[in-house]
């Protein structure tokens, strides 16, 4: 079938629908669904992302098209209008998705394998540095970075809520920072 003619069917389906017909409606979203599948898996393709997304992207612009509709002028081509929400809904979902690669765990499982540094020369420096630390950051920062410990451990052991454990951690290291950079100018 030309463009031009499934234009026009898609046109005459959705004037049907508006004026109450379901069976015209599901016969238009289905013929659309179909093509916009292909423009999506297309779009996909030339973005360079993987195409698990193409099918929940035609679901977003099938319901777009639904809660739209009465945005779409009769005697314009129905066309257009659907071809602009499925772009900005692929761009969404390109968006969304980011430049992200998926690697499967278990394919990089070995490269992750760090082996323990038994010297102790990073430890000891660490521990001059977080001492040179005041009170709760100290003991927070000794906590999680260097014994291991988790946030909501942290908390219950200093009686602290977990978000200042957060906020202690955060401005002890980057004091732990500061300090570092100081000893590295001397």
């Amino acid at each position: 079938m030309a463009q031009a003619q499934r234009e026009e069917e898609w046109a005459a389906l959705m004037r049907a629908a508006m004026e109450g017909d379901g069976a015209a409606y599901r016969t238009l979203l289905l013929s659309l669904s179909h093509s916009l599948r292909s423009a999506v898996r297309r779009g996909f393709s030339q973005a360079g992302a993987p195409l698990g997304d193409v099918e929940d992207v035609v679901q977003e612009t099938l319901l777009a098209l639904h809660l739209k509709r009465n945005t779409w002028d009769p005697s314009q081509p129905l066309g257009p209008w659907v071809r602009a929400i499925a772009r900005h809904k692929l761009i969404d979902a390109l968006r969304r998705r980011g430049r992200r690669i998926q690697v499967p765990i278990e394919s990089v499982l070995d490269t992750l394998a760090v082996e323990e540094d038994n010297s102790g020369v990073d430890r000891h420096d660490a521990e001059r540095l977080v001492a040179g630390l005041r009170g709760r950051q100290r003991d927070v920062v000794r906590a999680i970075s260097l014994e291991g410990q988790s946030i909501r451990e942290v908390a219950q052991r200093l009686q602290m809520k977990e978000v200042a454990v957060r906020v202690a951690l955060h401005r002890g290291l980057k004091a732990l920072g500061a300090l570092h950079r100081k000893d590295e100018d001397e």
